[in-house]
């Protein structure tokens, strides 16, 4: 298992501190999603965070492909998890 601490969150220019906290959260709650485990309530709420940054559909896939590269975390397979649970916790199978 790789820690989301070694490598780095795809971000694009122009952003502010806070979009980076915004998105990077989103980031750090998908890389726990497959590491340890997150809550969904956690995780979607991150998601609606990185939405109101990240507003264009291709932008989202963008940064989703390098993240996954980078990670190997999908964030749309994890957020697609999310929706289906009805559980609390959410723990994604590498």
């Amino acid at each position: 298992m790789k820690s989301d601490l070694n490598f780095d969150y795809p971000l694009l220019a122009g952003w502010d501190t806070e979009d980076i906290i915004k998105v990077s959260a989103l980031y750090s709650a998908v890389a726990k999603a497959y590491e340890s485990g997150v809550a969904v309530e956690q995780l979607l709420t991150a998601y609606q965070g990185f939405k109101v940054v990240v507003t264009s559909k291709s932008e989202e896939k963008q940064l989703g492909r390098q993240f996954e590269t980078m990670s190997g975390y999908s964030i749309y397979k994890t957020i697609q998890a999310a929706r289906q649970t009805n559980k609390k916790q959410l723990i994604m199978e590498g």
